[in-house]
């Protein structure tokens, strides 16, 4: 043999871990296989060893003188042994005298034969060849036969079925060893025994059961901790929140309560979470990977039809052969001028044992095909590109798991006729909630209530604050912080306020940074009575959450994001009427036009402000019906004027045009008309000229003209008797009108980086001034005068071309050196005395603030 049957055999051979992919037909045909596979084996060292048919000479063909033939074999083989015992040369038959000399055979005695004998010796003597290779003609006879006489499914059939069992071997696992299709399923093999095997597997299972003892227990004494109805309207008896309200773009519920798990069922080793959320990422990306292909199925379907079709192969051909595998055969070979005989009579010492062979081999071949027909029966019976978890979904809290198709759904139905627990446990770690309540439990290790306290810090307006950055969630220790006042969120893909926030008393302000937040019920009635400020950052704009537009107690909300016009339908805008103590409002988007539903938010707001990101405001008429309006920013909104419709905004105090590109601003006359504005600030512009009929706003108290391609300032500037702030900062004026000591009540002048080179005298009658700013112009001098500027407390000087100081500036009892900016030359030639009375002054004022 040139192999052993171990050696045969390992083509059936697969990865003990590939056993879960192997339904109960294809391990049958496995061992049908080896069965088989023996069988061949055997009958070839058989046929090798033992195999052989032996030849006798027929003389039928050969007459006697009187006509007579041998009518059998037998008078054959007593012909032969009369003969053989003559012992005169007429009597032998060629094949005794044949080696004796002509000599030899004439001087050998004849005696007296009984009458049979002389029978025999009268009959006709056989002609044939004499040759010295008596034994060697009977080899050759023997062999010649063996391939001319038997049939060739006898001298083949063992190695036929060798083939046919490789074949089918070959065929029934090459699924396993296709590059395309081995990689996948070892991957997937693997990833399913890891989450077979995963602690977290039993730990949420676990958990699921004890979730549904606990409802069952809660179903069976009637008890529910949480209402029914929830008022989408937002009605004044508080205790209501709709249960229908929409949620990040789905339906708001209220979160069933959650049953308290005994903490030996929460707490998870660090290493098995670690290893948990790893599986996670693998089912993900598996899913994904394997998901677009049906390509295992379809080999799968290929090599079943493959088997199929060689089982009806083998049966219809081998069934024609069986009935020729004989005992005894007939042989002519065409070898008479060597042996002298045409025709030899033969016999297969192996045709019984091929015989029973075969029939064996065809039973088994039927029994395999059956299998096969089953196996095709299974794969078109019903759809194996889909796999729902409709089960596993009913049987457990994980609802969301999601239905499955193509190779993975393929793979999945092979591993249920395995054992069906393994696709229950395999779909815990496709479910989100599972993968949430993982990063929940592992958070909760990790933040405890220790950490995130040594993290609380105080923000400018001493408030307690607490900054989580990119975590996996919201940990549950940050609800026992109750002192917390602001609490903000940055990039955490999945916040849950549970009811554990109503702890939070002192929760005043919430930053919710590209961070979809979810909100419990009895969490959602707390931060809707107590939360005054919300900013949330978003991407886009399914991130809002939706219960935000129902928080009525809300006093300022921050919405930073994409918010265009073709959007603003999923906005959900027109649930604000429910925000009615909604003060303040800001939107840091990219809209080509106000929203109209803002309109509703008019009987309360009384700030809007709207950053526009470089994006053209074009429609602003919905602003004219936001009366009771106080303060209006609109920047880089790309303005080319302003617009009129600000101008009905009869209560406005506060307009701040920033960042646009404003270029005339003749329709200021208008602003006449609104009584209380104080304060307008034009600044970031390119305004080249101020008209003179500003003078007519007499109630401004601040202007803002920073930044614009301002070269002079009009003499009725200066008649705006309330005007205490005036910027002009940042531009092209190189005089300064004397008309500025107008300005009695002035008390902050900026206008440094211009061209100025003289200041008038004038300027400093505005004794109230406590702050002039000059820096970067082109000054030579400063007045002695400065120094009846008493109360000025911030002077900027560096960056013009003064030679020296005033000694007057020491008169100026309020202003330190801190707030005195220049040059340190020039501050170093003033006297010594005055350096003093500066630094004096700081160290008193520094000794009264300690």
């Amino acid at each position: 043999m040139m192999f052993t049957l171990t050696e045969v055999a390992s083509l059936n051979d697969i990865q003990p871990t590939y056993r879960i992919l192997k339904p109960w037909w294809d391990v049958f045909m496995d061992y049908l296989g080896l069965v088989m596979l023996m069988l061949a084996i055997f009958a070839m060292t058989m046929q090798i060893t033992k195999d052989q048919v032996a030849c006798l000479p027929c003389l039928e063909d050969q007459e006697d003188p009187s006509g007579a033939k041998p009518d059998s074999f037998a008078q054959q083989s007593s012909l032969k042994a009369a003969t053989s015992a003559a012992t005169t040369v007429a009597t032998l038959p060629p094949l005794v005298t044949k080696d004796l000399p002509d000599k030899a055979v004439h001087e050998i005695h004849v005696p007296q034969q009984h009458t049979v004998e002389e029978k025999y010796v009268n009959q006709p003597q056989p002609t044939g060849v004499r040759t010295n290779l008596d034994y060697q003609q009977y080899v050759f006879i023997n062999q010649i036969c063996y391939h001319v006489a038997l049939p060739w499914y006898s001298k083949y059939f063992p190695y036929l079925t060798l083939i046919h069992t490789i074949v089918l071997m070959v065929s029934s696992n090459f699924w396993f060893k296709y590059p395309k299709t081995s990689s996948k399923i070892e991957h997937f093999v693997s990833i399913l025994g890891r989450c077979f095997e995963s602690p977290w597997t039993t730990k949420a299972l676990s958990e699921t059961a004890c979730e549904d003892s606990e409802e069952n227990k809660q179903r069976l004494t009637g008890t529910s901790s949480v209402p029914k109805q929830v008022s989408i309207e937002g009605k004044d008896d508080g205790t209501n929140v709709n249960s229908s309200t929409p949620m990040l773009g789905v339906k708001f519920s209220a979160d069933k309560p959650i049953a308290e798990v005994p903490s030996s069922m929460t707490i998870l080793d660090k290493k098995d979470g670690e290893q948990a959320k790893a599986l996670f990422e693998k089912v993900r990306k598996f899913r994904a990977h394997v998901e677009d292909s049906d390509f295992i199925y379809k080999l799968y379907v290929a090599q079943t039809v493959v088997k199929t079709v060689k089982f009806i192969l083998i049966l219809s051909y081998t069934s024609t052969f069986l009935a020729k595998i004989n005992f005894k055969h007939d042989c002519e070979p065409d070898i008479k001028q060597l042996t002298g005989y045409s025709k030899f009579f033969c016999t297969h010492n192996m045709a019984f044992m091929l015989n029973k062979l075969l029939i064996s081999y065809m039973a088994l071949i039927l029994i395999y095909g059956m299998a096969c027909l089953y196996s095709l029966f299974w794969v078109f019976r019903r759809p194996l590109k889909e796999y729902s978890f409709e089960k596993v979904r009913e049987e457990s809290s994980f609802s969301d798991i999601p239905d499955v198709k193509n190779d993975f759904a393929f793979l999945l139905h092979m591993v249920d006729q395995y054992d069906q627990l393994y696709s229950k446990r395999f779909g815990v770690f496709l479910s989100e909630v599972s993968e949430n309540k993982l990063r929940e439990i592992s958070l909760n290790h990790e933040w405890t209530f220790e950490k995130l306290r040594q993290l609380v810090t105080r923000n400018a307006v001493d408030q307690q604050e607490l900054h989580l950055f990119m975590l996996s969630g919201l940990p549950n220790a940050v609800f026992d912080l109750t002192d917390l006042e602001v609490l903000k969120l940055e990039l955490i893909p999945e916040v849950r306020f549970s009811a554990k926030v109503s702890q939070m008393t002192n929760l005043l302000e919430l930053h919710l940074c590209h961070s979809p937040a979810k909100v419990e019920q009895t969490g959602f009635a707390f931060l809707r009575d107590h939360l005054r400020c919300l900013h949330v950052k978003f991407t886009d704009v399914a991130e809002i959450p939706a219960w935000v537009y129902l928080l009525r107690s809300l006093r300022e909300l921050n919405l930073i994001g994409n918010l265009s016009s073709e959007n603003n339908k999923m906005i959900g805008l027109e649930s604000m009427r429910d925000l009615r103590h909604l003060k303040t409002l800001c939107l840091k988007s990219n809209l080509t036009k106000m929203p109209t539903n803002i309109t509703e938010l008019s009987p309360h707001l009384i700030k809007l402000v709207v950053h526009n990101d470089g994006t053209k405001l074009v429609v602003l008429n919905s602003l004219k019906k936001m009366t009771n309006l106080i303060e209006l920013e609109l920047h880089t909104c790309e303005l080319e004027r302003i617009p009129h419709a600000i101008f009905s905004l009869v209560n406005l105090q506060e307009l701040d045009l920033k960042s646009n590109n404003i270029r005339t601003i003749e329709e200021i006359i208008s602003f006449q008309h609104l009584k209380r504005l104080t304060c307008l600030k034009l600044w970031h512009n390119k305004i080249i000229t101020i008209p003179s009929s500003i003078g007519q706003v007499k109630s401004l108290e601040s202007l803002y003209l920073s930044h614009n391609k301002l070269e002079c300032l009009p003499p009725s500037l200066f008649t705006l008797p309330k005007l205490r702030y005036l910027d002009v900062g940042h531009n092209s004026i190189s005089v300064l009108p004397p008309d500025v000591g107008l300005l009695h009540n002035l008390q902050h002048l900026a206008i440094n980086s211009n061209k100025l080179e003289v200041l008038p005298k004038s300027l400093f009658r505005c004794t109230k001034l406590k702050a002039l700013c000059l820096g970067n112009n082109a000054l030579t001098v400063l007045p002695e005068v400065a120094g009846q500027l008493v109360q000025l407390t911030q002077l900027e000087l560096r960056g013009n071309c003064l030679d020296r100081l005033p000694v007057q500036l020491g008169n100026c009892r309020l202003l330190r050196k801190s707030g005195l900016v220049v040059e340190d030359h020039l501050f170093d030639a003033l006297p010594v005395e005055v350096k003093e009375n500066f630094s004096r002054e700081t160290s008193a004022s520094f000794g009264d603030g300690l």
